[in-house]
């Protein structure tokens, strides 16, 4: 379950940066990544009430996601 959810999570990352990046500009690096983590916890595919769970046991990993989309978005990878 997890490893789908990951892969999930991975997907994610790159529309949340993309979304960000639309809406916010170059700018505001830090309020752009936390809106890409939110939209991230929003769109998790497991019900409402796990979320908050998830989000905090893979809070590490959807940070590094974010991260990961950054430098693919930036032509880094």
């Amino acid at each position: 379950m997890f490893e789908n959810l990951k892969s999930k999570i991975k997907e994610l990352a790159k529309a949340a940066v993309l979304k960000a990046e639309e809406k916010l500009g170059s700018q505001n690096g830090q309020e752009k990544k936390k809106m890409a983590i939110k939209y991230i916890v929003q769109k998790i595919p497991v019900p409402v009430i796990f979320k908050p769970v998830i989000s905090f046991f893979l809070s590490s990993f959807i940070d590094d996601a974010v991260e990961f989309a950054v430098q693919y978005m930036k032509g880094g990878l």
